[in-house]
């Protein structure tokens, strides 16, 4: 399904991260395989230290803390908030909303929106995407995104396929109506029959948690995980990505009638950087233009990836100066979704810790 959005724009992007660091090496000897095999696997994914909320912590004291600090700051006004949107995969509770608490603990305004989006890898497009259809209401004026996850805990310590690359994070996004002419080019792509290619087997109504659930089991792999942790198959997410992505960003620019090389940078999800460079490779983009510099210092927080992205790399560049910039998202879902968009002139982009 194909977007055009006009008059609307990225107003500023607030990374929160955690600050607990975690070093692969500090890990390394969770998992059933030699020093020497884990470092190969180090060195070819790109891993490095990665960003674990402490015990404790959830996906809303994230979002609180980095709407607290622009508050503050006088770089948002509550007051202007016409609708909330959180998007995340793992919610403080099954019930209530976590975007209405968030709203309750500020205060906010009767008169808006608060709604819960259950997205993942794709999360920042897919909630772009629902605020840029919000703001063609004339009563909505002002969104706000917030992308949270706090994954890390339902990670098994001895998984590593999973473990080395999960990070915790949070983004605030604030996106508003502009006089600006520039048009916002879109797509998003579903298909629910690779729904368990990523997944939490239980603690959920189809399966809750029981003790049965909590029992470590090993794979073929050598990894152990219980039915309470995430499961990816990883292979199957590769292949996925490498078939359905690049066809998805050639069209998203023929749509947008532009070439590769008019675009500025790739913002894109980072599971690891060996598939960037496969990705970028099949695209013929320059690696210099698709940074893959996230999963390797902060972790893959899922959909806070690609705004982690933008405020690590481009900073300052997107607020004193304007990028065409192409960001795409991919994974749990199976869901794949990109967006086409000048970034520039923005109030703030930036990362703080928490």
């Amino acid at each position: 399904m194909d977007f055009i959005f006009r008059n609307k724009r990225i107003s500023g992007i607030l990374t929160v991260l955690p600050g607990r660091t975690v070093t692969f090496e500090e890990e390394m000897g969770n998992y059933s395989f030699s020093a020497a095999k884990s470092m190969k696997l180090k060195l070819a994914m790109g891993y490095k230290e990665h960003r674990i909320a402490r015990p404790g912590q959830c996906s809303s004291d994230f979002c609180i803390h980095g709407l607290q600090y622009l508050f503050d700051n006088g770089l948002l006004d509550k007051d202007s908030i016409d609708a909330l949107l959180f998007v995340s995969q793992s919610p403080d509770y099954y019930m209530p909303p976590t975007s209405n608490i968030i709203q309750g603990h500020f205060n906010m305004k009767h008169d808006m929106v608060c709604l819960d989006i259950n997205q993942g890898c794709a999360g920042f497009e897919i909630g772009l995407i629902q605020a840029f259809m919000m703001l063609e209401q004339p009563a909505v004026n002002k969104v706000v995104l917030l992308n949270a996850d706090v994954l890390s805990p339902k990670v098994s310590d001895r998984d590593r396929n999973s473990k080395p690359l999960i990070g915790d994070a949070a983004s605030v996004t604030v996106i508003e109506k502009s006089d600006d002419s520039s048009v916002i080019h879109a797509n998003v792509r579903m298909d629910g029959t690779g729904a368990f290619a990523l997944n939490i087997p239980a603690g959920g109504f189809r399966l809750p948690s029981s003790p049965e659930t909590a029992v470590m089991e090993e794979d073929s792999a050598g990894n152990f995980r219980s039915k309470d942790n995430l499961v990816m198959q990883g292979d199957n997410v590769f292949n996925f990505v490498q078939r359905e992505v690049p066809p998805m960003i050639d069209h998203l620019l023929e749509q947008a009638g532009i070439s590769k090389d008019d675009v500025d940078w790739y913002m894109f999800h980072q599971p690891n950087k060996f598939m960037l460079h496969k990705l970028a490779d099949k695209l013929g983009v320059p690696y210099g233009k698709m940074p893959a510099n996230i999963v390797e210092n902060f972790g893959n927080a899922s959909g806070v990836t690609v705004p982690t992205n933008i405020s690590y790399n481009l900073g300052d560049s997107v607020v004193e100066g304007t990028r065409l910039v192409c960001m795409a998202g991919f994974g749990v879902g199976l869901t794949w979704s990109s967006i086409l968009m000048e970034l520039g002139n923005m109030k703030f982009n930036g990362i703080i810790n928490f």
